[in-house]
């Protein structure tokens, strides 16, 4: 169902007027009806609280690993169907509610990738933070800290008290984390991104106000900081102390030194992984591997070129994609994502996108016409040779 300001209006409506877990309930069953498109189950307030309470329901998340491209593992903490059900409903809610700050990219509707890095194009200096176990910084106490203020205002009565502890339980979860119980905002939450939102927004007010100090530019994509300037403002102690102080002593998040980095101008200048030198771009690599890929498609057939895609595709991300991926859908995601990012009119994208649709277009083609051989061959072991050619001459005219 498409989103329309309408529905968002009556989203924060229903949530200002909130007084009761009912309220609450209603509030995620409407949200989830256009969400869907359809009538869909109601969420039931007996759901909000069995999901809530991680004594009641124990199982509330499924924890596995995926590998980085370092080869480290990085854990991921996925809600069960019935939670996450619950959570995408939650999540819209949270996104109808909450106007982030501007310098929020990430998990924000109508921003992507592209327009965080389309801050930092054209400066001498980029600098990129990465935040260390950045969801798991945040406990239940924050989180409800965030709910009992602006603009959910869930404080001031014990209802609503009681309210903000609810969606606070529904969002975090108790890990065991350096040896110690914690609960906090899952990695792999529907609604850990937004939230981290709504609670980095001082975080976001306050680099904005070390950017401008300093004339440089800031920008946060959820756990990945990016500053960019003309002048090297990196190496002045007044800066790089109050960055620390902010980040770490005021908003108690830490900064990750194996991932900060500071790039120059004459060499690749990244932000979120893509190019920021002279214009938003992707690596050479990402475009020649989509050339690569097509020109296998035009020289060998695609089943032939289906199988050297395999065998490089797990051999580059099989640690973190799926095995059963096929050439046809990866070449069509990496094609609207190389679109995204250079645009629809933009010479590289429109001709890899025409040698794309035609070589689809003749895969559909055979697969069609092999169809209506095998149905051809059906038609005459069931219903005589005369009544095949009939088939057969149909399906030539068509």
């Amino acid at each position: 169902m498409k989103i329309e300001q309408a529905h968002i209006n009556q989203i924060r409506q229903q949530f200002a007027e909130l007084q009761s877990k009912e309220d609450l309930a209603k509030l995620l069953s409407d949200a989830k009806n256009m969400l869907y498109g359809e009538k869909c189950k109601p969420v039931q307030l007996k759901s909000l609280t069995y999901y809530a309470n991680p004594k009641l329901c124990k199982k509330r998340y499924q924890t596995f690993t995926i590998k980085k491209k370092s080869g480290a593992d990085r854990t991921i903490n996925a809600p069960i169907k019935g939670l996450k059900s619950i959570l995408r409903s939650l999540n819209f809610a949270l996104q109808c509610v909450n106007d982030p700050h501007e310098a929020a990219t990430g998990f924000v509707i109508g921003k992507s990738i592209v327009d965080n890095a389309k801050k930092h194009v054209g400066h001498h200096y980029v600098l990129n933070i990465d935040l260390k176990d950045f969801f798991h910084s945040f406990d239940r106490k924050w989180v409800k800290y965030g709910f009992s203020y602006e603009p959910f205002n869930l404080s001031g009565s014990k209802e609503k008290e009681e309210l903000a502890f609810l969606l606070a339980s529904l969002c975090t979860h108790p890990f065991e984390i350096d040896g110690k119980e914690k609960t906090v905002l899952p990695q792999g939450s529907p609604t850990s991104p937004t939230l981290t939102n709504i609670l980095c927004k001082k975080l976001d007010r306050r680099l904005t106000g070390l950017a401008n100090r300093f004339g440089a530019t800031y920008s946060r994509y959820a756990d990945d900081i990016t500053f960019s300037s003309q002048h090297n403002i990196y190496t002045d102690e007044a800066f790089n102390n109050e960055l620390k102080r902010i980040i770490e002593e005021d908003q108690k998040l830490i900064i990750n030194p194996k991932k900060t980095r500071l790039q120059k101008a004459g060499y690749r200048q990244e932000a979120t992984g893509l190019i920021v030198n002279d214009k938003v771009n992707v690596h050479s690599r990402y475009v020649k591997q989509i050339r690569m890929w097509l020109y296998y498609w035009e020289k060998y057939g695609y089943e032939k070129a289906e199988q050297i895609f395999k065998r490089d595709y797990l051999t580059d991300k099989g640690h973190v994609k799926k095995p059963n991926a096929c050439l046809v859908n990866v070449l069509d995601g990496k094609l609207e994502f190389l679109k995204m990012v250079k645009g629809i009119e933009d010479g590289t994208y429109k001709g890899l996108k025409e040698r794309f649709d035609f070589l689809n277009g003749m895969k559909v083609k055979k697969e069609n016409e092999k169809i209506d051989l095998e149905n051809v061959v059906n038609t005459i072991l069931n219903k005589g040779l005369i009544e095949g050619i009939n088939l057969y001459d149909r399906y030539k005219k068509s």
